[in-house]
């Protein structure tokens, strides 16, 4: 499964915001049934950002969202998140 978070950030607050979302994805990639993930900004709109991560399964992500240093670190920056569906289904895993 792909988990998508995109957020608003200032231009101003982009350095800052960036080495958060690493940090999220540090602590996200320790955590059973992580896959892969990559982050990034927006080419077109330069204040838009994404957190991108693969889960083996649904169930594997949703109990990587309850361990104590992703409820620390991770869950405060997807709180910022721009409020939208971002639970996909991988059509590769098919």
């Amino acid at each position: 499964m792909l988990a998508i978070a995109r957020f608003n950030v200032a231009l101003a607050l982009a350095s800052e915001f960036e080495a958060q979302l690493n940090a999220a994805q540090s602590a996200l990639s320790e955590c059973a049934g992580y896959i892969d993930g990559e982050s990034g900004q927006n080419l077109d709109d330069p204040t838009l950002w994404v957190l991108m991560t693969k889960w083996q399964n649904v169930g594997s992500y949703r109990r990587a969202l309850s361990s104590t240093r992703v409820k620390m670190e991770v869950i405060p920056l997807l709180a910022q998140a721009i409020d939208e569906p971002g639970a996909y289904e991988d059509s590769k895993s098919q």
